[in-house]
């Protein structure tokens, strides 16, 4: 008997005893939740955050589903494309508006800083327009340093700040986005996420041209978000103006155009539909929804970015233009038939050069003057400050404090605010990419396919530096995040989109990152 205990295997004492990371993480979860059931009823209204309560309490449960870097990149997407900014927030009174947009960012950023962290770095996938986006920074904030003492003794500095910050935050949305594409499926997937997702836009615009009801202001009606405005209304070409899940409809118009190259590309590379002739048909139908929506945002802007788009491809690409004519114009006839007012007011419209000049020096000196009349002024104030401008954040537009025209030129603004400094930043942020972009499709050793997403990235920026003539881009933030997108897809196909031996795993199943709600916190 002593001997066989003796010979007996020790046993094994591993999962036996308590885990102590696990009784400290449940320590704090349910310290946390008491304290947020007591602030409830002490302080706020308890349905509400009875719900709040509830999604939490699902999104631990399918925390490995839910809380992975795939899952958070299609999340973003999603948030980016769908959720009118500056429209809505969380119900959660802290002193400001809990944008949807910026709380994922905020919560994506520090997770891929705990995992930073935790990893060295090691893995962290090239994000390619780094210097870019510095250059561009550092250049606003050079005119903001230069214009110091005057925007301080104006009370304006702060705002000055205010805008490099938030610039660098919706900028960081390359760098997140970049290091959540680690497989060839996952960008895949995603491009057609975004151009389904244009078209489901596209088609809800419409009904809004019709019915003049906004499916996207109804989000807080199934979603814990609270309405913050409801007043957007413009009228063109006898109705309402649409603008979706858009700020304003010449910026729902310029995400039309920025989508629609990806389509074009999917066309012919996308894994899906397998039959080529099928595949081109859901695709030209995904652009043909665009176009209604860009049609019932009645935005000729959209329709020069499309002229400006189709002469990059002609250039470079002359073949695929061809093809393009082709198949474009038996959808400009059949949508000047079916829809003439809108076709005549957005396109025709355009070859009336005599009256689109004239509409374009209205209003002299006056809010919302044309912007052909904003050029002798401007030009005046650019030269009493060239080199810097009047400093970043100088120029209020609207509200009680405004002192500058609206210019709808985001170039013009900010050759105003920041001068030849500040130019040389935009230009180091939207016009070098497309060099290096093109540069990549003519001496790249990568497959066609990896080329053509290049190339068809390269004429979605082409839209958005061409549509910052006509409005200020940088007031749409959702544009914004959509170009830091694809810079991202951009960068995976430009660096091969191989994740190194170290590299963020790609874990559909298991989390590749974890809260700290959750064992281990960040993988």
């Amino acid at each position: 008997m002593a001997q066989r205990q003796v010979d007996a295997p020790p046993r094994d004492t591993t999962h036996t005893g308590p885990n102590r990371r696990g009784v400290v993480v449940s320590a704090a979860v349910g310290i946390v939740a008491g304290a947020a059931v007591i602030a409830a009823v002490l302080f706020l209204d308890p349905l509400i955050v009875g719900g709040i309560l509830l999604v939490v309490a699902g999104l631990y449960v399918m925390r490995r589903q839910f809380f992975n870097w795939t899952t958070m990149l299609f999340v973003l997407t999603g948030v980016i494309l769908f959720v009118p900014i500056r429209r809505f927030a969380l119900p959660i009174p802290v002193g400001f508006a809990l944008e949807p947009y910026r709380v994922l960012i905020a919560g994506l950023l520090v997770a891929l800083l705990i995992w930073g962290v935790r990893t060295g770095g090691r893995g962290f996938q090239p994000v390619v327009w780094g210097w870019p986006i510095a250059i561009f920074l550092w250049c606003a904030f050079a005119s903001l340093m230069i214009n110091a003492v005057t925007l301080t003794q104006s009370g304006l500095i702060t705002a000055g700040f205010a805008n490099i910050i938030q610039l660098a935050f919706l900028l960081s949305v390359v760098v997140l986005a970049r290091q959540m594409m680690s497989t060839e499926k996952v960008t895949m997937i995603l491009l057609n996420v975004i151009v389904f997702a244009g078209a489901f836009i596209g088609f809800f615009a419409f009904v809004e041209r019709v019915t003049r009801q906004n499916i996207f202001l109804m989000l807080h009606n199934f979603l814990p978000l609270t309405l913050l405005r409801d007043d957007a209304e413009s009228l063109r070409a006898g109705g309402a103006r649409a603008y979706a899940s858009s700020q304003h409809p010449i910026a729902l118009a310029v995400l039309f155009c920025m989508i629609i190259p990806l389509a074009i590309y999917l066309m012919k590379f996308s894994p899906w539909p397998r039959f080529e002739v099928t595949r081109r048909l859901v695709y030209t139908a995904a652009i043909g929804l665009m176009l209604i929506g860009m049609l019932s945002a009645v935005s000729r802007t959209g329709i020069v970015t499309l002229g400006a788009m189709f002469l990059f491809v002609l250039v470079f690409r002359p073949k695929l233009a061809g093809i393009l004519v082709v198949i474009g114009l038996p959808c400009l006839v059949f949508v000047g038939l079916v829809l003439p007012q809108l076709f005549a007011s957005m396109v025709l419209s355009l070859f009336d050069i005599e009256g689109l000049i004239a509409s374009q020096l209205t209003s002299p000196g006056m809010a919302g003057q044309g912007r052909l009349a904003d050029l002798p002024d401007a030009f005046r104030e650019f030269s009493q400050y060239p080199i810097a401008g009047t400093g970043l954040g100088s120029r209020i537009v609207v509200g009680e404090n405004a002192n500058a025209q609206i210019l709808d030129n985001q170039w013009l603004g900010t050759l105003l605010e920041t001068g030849i400094i500040g130019v040389i930043g935009l230009v180091a942020l939207v016009i070098w990419p497309i060099v290096a972009m093109m540069r990549f499709v003519f001496t790249s050793q990568a497959t066609e396919a990896r080329r053509m997403l290049v190339f068809a990235i390269a004429t979605s920026t082409v839209a958005y530096a061409v549509a910052m003539f006509f409005y200020d881009a940088f007031a749409f933030m959702q544009n914004l995040l959509l170009l830091s997108l694809l810079y991202a897809i951009a960068a995976w196909a430009m660096t091969d989109g191989a994740p190194s031996r170290r590299s963020l795993p790609d874990r559909s199943a298991a989390p590749a990152f974890r809260l700290p709600i959750a064992r281990g916190a960040v993988r």
